[in-house]
């Protein structure tokens, strides 16, 4: 086996996934055609440089390209740090200062994997209205796949499933090798009464442009289109994942209610 085999194999998996051939890759990184080769099959190894620009042209998440490092043998470029940690303190505090500022309106601080990092107190109090307890599961997927948390109280509830399901498929596609995140899609596809069909990404297929989500208050919908805010051009892998949903009333019922829960 050549020296540098495994990062050459990755960096292939990245071109065809990509659905680039060498040539189109080499014109956008810079770099001849040869060479490239040479990387792939594992006969030269790549300088740092090099997976820079192979990266960039490829579109490669940042804990991705820490992977192509180590496969090459350097050490990791990108940090992974916790919103809690004090060296990213005015982060944290201008995300808060969003939350607090979509009050009455709900708002979520979501991970690549669509764990709940944060939440405002509207989001809290909207979830306890609507289900005894609030929310069973940490996760967004979870919550609205499984029937025992909140898909009984979504009322187009395959148009919000197969909308979330297409984002966490095209994160799959974006990242092929993101195991986690394939053991995610597994996990909600286990959910009784799930399409099977939506197990496989339909070609071309991409998610809604504006979600609207409508809610079961007791006989009486509630209504949210989405937004979803994320960092522009983060060096740290935690923040350049994360990404701030913000649920906004589609109607006057729906704002009202909001405003009542509140007080």
């Amino acid at each position: 086996m050549q020296p540098y085999a495994h990062v050459g194999a990755l960096l292939r998996d990245w071109r065809m996934s990509r659905h680039l051939s060498q040539m189109d890759l080499a014109l956008d990184a810079g770099v001849s055609t040869r060479h490239l080769s040479f990387v792939e099959t594992g006969k030269s190894q790549p300088s740092p440089a090099l997976l820079a620009r192979l990266s960039d042209a490829l579109e490669i998440p940042l804990r991705e390209q820490n992977a192509l490092l180590i496969a090459a043998g350097f050490a990791p470029k990108y940090s992974r740090i916790n919103l809690m940690d004090d060296e990213i303190a005015p982060v944290r505090q201008a995300i808060e200062c969003i939350l607090r500022q979509q009050e009455p309106y709900p708002a979520f601080v979501i991970d690549r994997y669509w764990d709940i990092l944060m939440a405002n107190d509207a989001a809290g109090r909207l979830f306890a209205h609507l289900r005894s307890g609030g929310a069973k599961h940490g996760n967004i997927l979870h919550q609205v796949f499984d029937p025992t948390d909140m898909r009984p109280f979504l009322l187009n509830w395959e148009d919000v499933a197969s909308d979330l399901l297409q984002h966490l498929q095209s994160d799959i596609a974006g990242s092929p090798h993101d195991a986690r995140a394939k053991a995610l899609l597994a996990e909600i596809m286990s959910y009784p009464d799930v399409p099977k069909e939506w197990q496989h990404r339909k070609p071309g297929a991409t998610p809604l442009p504006l979600l609207t989500t409508h809610f079961d208050d007791k006989g009486s919908p509630l209504a949210f289109f989405s937004t979803i805010s994320t960092f522009g051009t983060p060096r740290d892998i935690t923040l350049a994942e994360i990404r701030i949903e913000c649920l906004f009333p589609v109607d006057d019922t729906t704002a009202q209610k909001c405003h009542a829960l509140a007080h």
